[in-house]
C-alpha cells in the first residue's frame, strides 16, 4: 500500500514539502535550459524589481509574503551577482530601497520568454487534472490565516485532554488532595490564612454540612483539581465560589472553566440566583477564567480576605 494513502493527511506536510523539492528541482533544470542566470528562489524579487524603478525592502517582504529577514538574504545573493544595487531612500535614511542593476534589466527579454514558456506548461499540466490544485493552495493558505495549524492541533489536544476529565461530588478520600492543591497555590501567591486552614482541613463541618459543595476533577482517578460553593448568609448572593485549585501538571487543559461550569450549574440546581467570587488582581489567568465563565466585577465590596481586591458575581 502507498504510504501516503496509508497514513492520509497527517502526512500533508511531508507530502507538500516533497511535491516543493521536486518542482524546485526542476526550476533549477529550466533556468539552466534558458541559460538564466538566476537563482529560482529569486524570483519573486526578480519579478516585482522588473516592473519598478525600485522597491523598498520592507515592501518586497510584504507583497511576497515572505519574512524581512528573507527576502534581505536574497537580495544580498542577487547583489553579489550584480544582479541588483542598493540604496538608501533619500527621504529616510533608515530605508534600503533596491533595483536592478543594468544586467538585472538585461535578463527581463529572456526571463519573459521562460515565464511565457512555464505559464503554458503549466496550465497545460493543470487542465488535466480534476481538481484545482491552485484553488485548493488558496483556500488551504486562507484557512490557515484564520488560525495556524500549531494552534488548531494545540485546541484539538486540549479537548481531548479535557474529555478525559470527569467532574464529580468531592469524597473523603478527596480530603488530602483538596487541601494539598489549595494550600500550594495560595501560599506561591499569598500567606495562609485562618479561615482557610478551617476550610481545607475540615472541608464537611465548614463547607458541606453547612449547605455547601465541593467538585473534583479526576483525571485516570487521580484528583487534579478542586472548586467549592459555600452557601452565603447574603441577602443578593447566595452561594460563593471558592478553593478552586487545579494541579500544575494538568494546568492549561481547560479544568478549571469545567469545574466553574460545574458548580454554577449546581448554585441554580440549589435554587440561588446569583453567585459570588473573590480574587487578586494578581491571578491574571483566574480573573480570565471567571470572565470567560460570566462573572462581572463588582465594585465597594469588603472581604474578609486579606489577599482579595477584587470582588466579582453572576446570575444563573
Amino acid at each position: 500500500m502507498n504510504f501516503f494513502d496509508e497514513i492520509g493527511v497527517l502526512a500533508l506536510g511531508t507530502r507538500l514539502r516533497m511535491l516543493s523539492e521536486r518542482m524546485a528541482k526542476d526550476a533549477f533544470s529550466i533556468y539552466e535550459m534558458y541559460g538564466l542566470e538566476l537563482h529560482p528562489k529569486w524570483f519573486p524579487v526578480f519579478q516585482l524589481l522588473s516592473k519598478a524603478d525600485h522597491k523598498k525592502v520592507t515592501d518586497i517582504a510584504k507583497e511576497i509574503g515572505h519574512s524581512h529577514a528573507s527576502v534581505s538574504k536574497i537580495i544580498k545573493e542577487m547583489k553579489a551577482e550584480g544582479i541588483i544595487r542598493e540604496g538608501k531612500d533619500k527621504t529616510d535614511a533608515r530605508t534600503t530601497i533596491v533595483c536592478l542593476s543594468d544586467k538585472g534589466k538585461a535578463l527581463i527579454p529572456l526571463a519573459l520568454t521562460q515565464y511565457k514558456d512555464v505559464e503554458d506548461a503549466t496550465q497545460h499540466a493543470l487542465s488535466q487534472t480534476q481538481h484545482s490544485i491552485w484553488k485548493a493552495i488558496e483556500e488551504w493558505e486562507y484557512i490557515l490565516d484564520q488560525q495556524s495549524l500549531f494552534h488548531r492541533v494545540k485546541s484539538q489536544k486540549k479537548m481531548r485532554e479535557s474529555q478525559a476529565i470527569s467532574i464529580v461530588p468531592f469524597e473523603a478520600t478527596h480530603k488530602q488532595a483538596f487541601r494539598d492543591l489549595n494550600e500550594e497555590w495560595i501560599s506561591y501567591y499569598f500567606t495562609m490564612e485562618e479561615s482557610d486552614y478551617k476550610a481545607l482541613d475540615h472541608p464537611y463541618e465548614y463547607i458541606i454540612h453547612k449547605g455547601g459543595y465541593i467538585f473534583t476533577a479526576l483525571m485516570e482517578d487521580e484528583a487534579v483539581g478542586f472548586c467549592a460553593l459555600i452557601k452565603m448568609e447574603d441577602q443578593e448572593y447566595q452561594f460563593e465560589l471558592a478553593k478552586m485549585a487545579v494541579s500544575p501538571k494538568v494546568q492549561g487543559k481547560g479544568i478549571g472553566y469545567k469545574l466553574g461550569k460545574a458548580v454554577i450549574a449546581q448554585a441554580k440546581e440549589a435554587g440561588a440566583t446569583k453567585v459570588y467570587l473573590e480574587s487578586n488582581t494578581k491571578l491574571k489567568p483566574a480573573l480570565n477564567l471567571y470572565k470567560k465563565l460570566g462573572f462581572q466585577d463588582i465594585p465597594n465590596r469588603f472581604s474578609p480576605y486579606a489577599r482579595c481586591n477584587v470582588q466579582m458575581g453572576i446570575e444563573v
